[in-house]
């Protein structure tokens, strides 16, 4: 029954990623002038979500303070990588209608959700009623992230409908990450203390070099300002929804 309920809870949880749905209802042209806006949006919950959310979990778990922030530097650099290799691999010599930064958070956010995977399948392990308090928060701080990651993915170059089917494919990782937590549930936090400073690395990579220099691209002030504001609204957002997760 827990485990039944375990996997419920995580396909429910990969749906949250279709929220960019709501974007079909929009014309090309609306959906254009937002865009950077939602890339500010995204950047600002990609740091939130490294910072306040990733990395004192990962600390929680290790046993060595020193340890999170070695992955985090590792995911970092491995991103750092990925990057010239997607670059080299998909642009060499031709013009690239696909920004490489949309693979890295796919990828990205595939670990992060692989986690919340693993989160949700061994709270429900130990408790039912602990599970669901953990979806609901789960639930409360993918909303805006899978926004802002939709965000990314047309930002990027792919068409809404690629970034939809995309980001759920990404999103479903939490399917596979509730059944290892479920039935290695002793084990998690060996899972925890590798791959959630390695996602955390990764999603400072993305915010910082890839979404931020787009940012100070833009010529118009205003809309500078208000990606600005955004931003910091991500963070915020996610210190938020770190604080009603309990931690």
């Amino acid at each position: 029954m827990n485990f039944l309920l375990a996997i419920c809870a995580s396909i429910i949880v990969s749906l949250i990623s279709l929220i960019g749905i709501f974007t079909l209802l929009l014309r090309e042209d609306i959906l254009k002038k937002i865009l950077i806006l939602l890339v500010g949006f995204a950047a600002g919950g990609l740091i939130g979500s490294a910072f306040l959310h990733l990395l004192p979990e990962a600390l929680e778990e290790s046993k060595n303070l020193t340890t999170p922030f070695v992955y985090t530097i590792i995911g970092f650099v491995l991103f750092f990588i990925l990057e010239k290799y997607l670059y080299w691999r998909h642009c060499h010599e031709e013009e690239c209608k696909i920004h490489t930064f949309t693979y890295l958070n796919l990828i990205g956010d595939g670990i992060h959700n692989f986690i919340d995977g693993l989160i949700i399948g061994a709270t429900f392990f130990a408790n039912i009623k602990i599970g669901m308090v953990t979806v609901i928060a789960i639930i409360m701080h993918e909303i805006p992230q899978e926004l802002g990651d939709f965000g990314i993915l047309l930002y990027g170059g792919l068409s809404k409908y690629r970034a939809l089917a995309y980001n759920f494919l990404s999103a479903t990782t939490a399917i596979i990450g509730t059944v290892i937590g479920y039935f290695f549930a002793t084990k998690t936090s060996a899972f925890s203390t590798l791959l959630l400073p390695i996602a955390a690395g990764g999603f400072i990579y993305i915010a910082s070099c890839d979404l931020i220099p787009e940012l100070h691209k833009q010529p118009d002030m205003k809309k500078s300002t208000i990606s600005i504001i955004l931003f910091i609204f991500g963070i915020l957002l996610m210190s938020e929804f770190r604080f009603m997760h309990g931690h």
